[in-house]
């Protein structure tokens, strides 16, 4: 836990799930500048305040007072939310939303964090375009190299005329003055492709891809990897594909055996609603799915699984870190019955074989190329006494 001095009172934030061997904190820079100007120029609370974009909660909890509507596609990023207002005793305060909902009818104030994806940025900016009136303040924030060109410009076409400020300690807000009468569309998402004709199971399908998606133009070399060593299965497999992306790998594993039965889940309510699309349109209507929004594996029965799919992510927002693999191997180790596989696919130099031989005591390399391997770790019987 952290201490954020804002315009509002101090704030003890954390993100979520809590690592205390984590330093990383739940704002930065982009968020404290932003804070600051709203305290000095942000019109009078009582109408809609949308706060899009907010990593950890930081914004939402400073501006727990005008009852914001958060609209946010990380799970983890809505749990931490959660735990910082009820820390400042506001848990009610605000409306936690996905891009998957449907957003406020009128927006008076907007106020954005930077999304590291483009595409979702796009992609609420255009669902969030005819709530905005010709007196909404639109304000953004986000460090320097978040900030480009194509940033101010998707904010100049689809809300209005768009400034940037000068950076403070590497970060810069955005000014955006509406227009009503741009004219309004729904943006070019869901994106939609078509598979190489050597990747296994899927070769030549077409696969959905919502905005914010990990690699959504394109099939992304790690996963092309893993396709193509699928492990080959019959009968009625639990198969769970962890941190599902649009959820070609576990759909992959679904045609090659559509009597399994398989878990999509992700923290991105877009990446669950991609895997949903890519499984309904190339699966059996027979093969059972789920398809859930979740922090890794928790609340998957333990010793319910016997085959996990993974290719975990190295990054949370702009911060570069293992904890999210680390806790996917750990949640799908407890998944696991004895006898079940967890396979694994990532960048050579992470060195994720060290800690699957620690967790499971045995890891094995089933295939590799010059930047990616794919490692299979087997859950191990418990020792007789």
């Amino acid at each position: 836990m952290h201490r954020f001095s804002t315009p509002w009172g101090d704030l003890d934030l954390t993100r979520y799930p809590a690592e205390p061997r984590e330093q990383l904190r739940a704002w930065d820079a982009a968020d404290d500048y932003l804070l600051r100007h709203l305290a000095e120029t942000a019109p009078a609370a009582g109408g809609t305040t949308v706060v899009l974009g907010d990593r950890w909660g930081a914004l939402t909890t400073a501006l727990a007072d005008r009852h914001p509507v958060q609209i946010s596609d990380s799970f983890l990023g809505q749990q931490a939310t959660r735990a910082n207002l009820r820390r400042i005793g506001a848990e009610d305060a605000a409306r936690l939303l996905s891009p998957r909902d449907t957003p406020p009818e009128r927006v008076d104030l907007l106020v954005v964090r930077v999304p590291r994806s483009l595409g979702l940025l796009e992609d609420q900016l255009h669902a969030l375009a005819p709530a905005v009136h010709q007196d909404t303040v639109v304000v953004g924030a986000g460090m320097v190299t978040e900030i480009h060109t194509s940033t101010l410009a998707l904010f100049e076409r689809i809300l209005g005329p768009t400034t940037t400020s000068l950076a403070v300690r590497k970060a810069r807000l955005i000014h955006c003055t509406p227009d009503p009468d741009l004219p309004r569309s729904s943006g070019p998402w869901p994106l939609r492709y078509a598979l190489p004709d050597d990747v296994g199971p899927l070769s030549g399908r077409t696969v959905t891809n919502h905005a914010g998606i990990f690699c959504a133009d394109r099939l992304d070399l790690g996963t092309r990897l893993l396709l193509a060593h699928l492990p080959r299965r019959q009968g009625p497999d639990r198969v769970i594909d962890l941190g599902c992306g649009n959820g070609v790998v576990g759909t992959a594993a679904a045609v090659a055996n559509p009597a399994s039965d398989v878990l999509f889940t992700d923290e991105s309510y877009q990446a669950v609603a991609s895997a949903e699309a890519t499984f309904r349109e190339n699966a059996d209507p027979a093969t059972a799915a789920e398809f859930l929004v979740a922090d890794a594996a928790t609340g998957v029965p333990a010793g319910s699984a016997d085959l996990v799919l993974n290719n975990p992510p190295f990054h949370s927002h702009r911060a570069t870190s293992d904890s999210g693999a680390r806790r996917m191997f750990a949640t799908a180790r407890a998944a696991l019955r004895p006898g079940g596989e967890l396979w694994v696919v990532g960048n050579r130099h992470l060195g994720y074989h060290v800690r699957l031989r620690r967790l499971f005591g045995n890891c094995d390399v089933v295939a590799s190329d010059p930047k990616f391997v794919v490692l299979r770790a087997v859950r191990q019987p418990p020792r007789a006494h």
